[in-house]
């Protein structure tokens, strides 16, 4: 019996509707980049989620977090 990596069997996966046009530019993007329309998907998810992050982080803090930050620890 020939074992098959797991990647290949535990892989589960699922389907997004898109529009055509989407799509085209989805497999467009993915040659650039060499690579998969679904690991495409997945770096541009990334991408997003770092954008949310970097602009959660430039938010100026709220009153009760700066007293938080600023609290006496003794």
């Amino acid at each position: 019996m020939v074992e098959l990596p797991c990647m290949l069997i535990c892989m589960q996966s699922t389907s997004v509707r898109i529009d055509t046009a989407t799509h085209e530019r989805l497999k467009r993007l993915a040659e650039e980049l060499n690579t998969t329309v679904g690991n495409t998907v997945s770096l541009a998810v990334k991408a997003l989620r770092q954008d949310r992050v970097g602009a959660d982080l430039s938010t100026p803090l709220r009153d009760d977090e700066l007293a938080w930050l600023d609290a006496d620890l003794g």
